[in-house]
């Protein structure tokens, strides 16, 4: 059976579309990655964060793009927060935003 990647609202899916062309292009990729063989990748394509959040990292020639996902039931995962990155670390303020999210997807099942 293959993974499904949901997301958590449509305006992430329109704002990870609205990537650098090669942020985009690399972020597209490791989600049918994702499909195919689970989230479970790891580095460079995905890493767990803590706190059962885990990202997706995407590099491109513009910089760093990453999707923050949690699991759902079954194979599905759901992609909470997208962003590029600007600096070397991980702004908190984005965290919490996942975190935020991700505590609404698991209090609603």
């Amino acid at each position: 059976m293959k993974w499904e990647i949901d997301f958590f609202n449509e305006t992430i899916e329109a704002e990870i579309l609205a990537f650098p062309p090669k942020i985009l292009a690399k972020m597209l990729h490791i989600f049918e990655m994702i499909e195919v063989y689970g989230p479970n990748l790891g580095k460079p394509y995905t890493d767990a964060f803590g706190d059962g959040l885990f990202e997706v990292r995407a590099k491109g020639a513009e910089g760093i793009g990453r999707s923050f996902f949690c699991y759902a039931h079954g194979k599905k995962i759901i992609i909470l927060h997208a962003f590029v990155k600007k600096t070397q670390k991980t702004p908190q303020r984005e965290i919490e935003i996942a975190l935020k999210r991700k505590k609404e997807i698991h209090h609603d099942q």
